[in-house]
């Protein structure tokens, strides 16, 4: 990786910081800093698990007890047990707590719209532009791929959006069970595997693969969350999959695709895939990829 990359994020790194006020010990003039003002805007109105702050906010166990003891001991939350499941500790706002919150929001608003003021509109747009992408290239940079068994609550959801998409995008639309191996049940060890990429709890994207006879690995249920579209994912999540399929030791991966699915079918073919005859008998495929997977 260059010095020059490096240094570039860490010069934005410091302006941002600078210019959001975070490096100041009262965030937006509040008395607290911005670690304690962005934990209790995260809590939001409903509340949250606390489980989920820490995964949401990417906190460690220590740093996040430490935050939520002092906005307690500033009775601006309660913490308690969940009322739908008692394993959970779950943080609520009290009318304190939901009144700084409030306050917190409108001196952000304020922020924000100093950084906008000074600028004229062209360079406004230019800016919220910039930044739109910038927040999408870094929230790919927190996306982590994990194994998962396909029938755990979070990859039945993904296989739900990837079926509802094709549905929208295919002509007469998709019926799964006229799909090659319709159910998940195949995408486990030993016969093959399901992969969730995750931004921090919340599943993105996933894809599978079966292992076939020959070496070879069979790429399936490759689907990205719209909001992740344009980041890049979806050719992380074909790597990522390639390098499973290495490490399980096929030589060869290959996989199906649709007419209706153009950008798809660039992506196959810039990463090395090349079609080739028809392999197998999937109902809603036109063309047919193989690559040779490099050990």
């Amino acid at each position: 990786m260059e010095r020059t990359s490096v240094e570039r994020v860490r010069s934005f790194n410091r302006l941002v910081a600078e210019r959001a006020g975070t490096v100041a010990d009262r965030f937006l003039d509040r008395p607290r800093s911005y670690g304690e003002s962005r934990v209790l805007w995260q809590i939001g109105r409903e509340g949250s698990d606390i489980r989920d702050l820490r995964a949401e906010l990417g906190l460690d166990s220590g740093y996040l007890s430490r935050v939520l003891r002092s906005l307690q001991k500033q009775r601006l939350i309660k913490v308690g047990l969940s009322e739908s499941d008692g394993r959970v500790r779950r943080a609520t706002l009290t009318a304190a707590g939901r009144r700084e919150r409030e306050e917190v929001d409108r001196r952000a608003n304020d922020a924000a719209r100093a950084v906008l003021e000074p600028l004229n509109a062209k360079q406004r747009e230019r800016l919220v532009v910039a930044m739109r992408e910038v927040e999408l290239l870094l929230a790919a940079s927190l996306v982590a791929f994990e194994v998962a068994d396909p029938n755990t609550r979070d990859a039945q959801w993904c296989l739900e959006q990837y079926f509802a998409e094709l549905g929208e995008r295919f002509p007469g639309g998709f019926d799964p069970v006229q799909s090659t191996f319709a159910t998940a049940e195949h995408f486990r060890p030993p016969e093959g595997l399901f992969v969730i990429a995750r931004l921090h709890a919340d599943p993105i994207a996933c894809g599978a693969m079966l292992f076939l006879a020959n070496a070879r690995a069979y790429f399936k249920r490759m689907w990205v969350s719209g909001s992740m579209r344009g980041a890049g994912l979806g050719r992380r999540l074909l790597g990522e999959l390639e390098r499973r399929a290495r490490e399980a030791g096929a030589k060869i991966a290959c996989l199906e695709t649709h007419d209706s699915l153009p950008e798809a079918i660039a992506m196959y073919r810039s990463s090395g895939f090349r079609e080739v005859s028809p392999f197998n008998d999937e109902h809603y495929a036109h063309h047919w990829f193989e690559k040779r997977l490099k050990g």
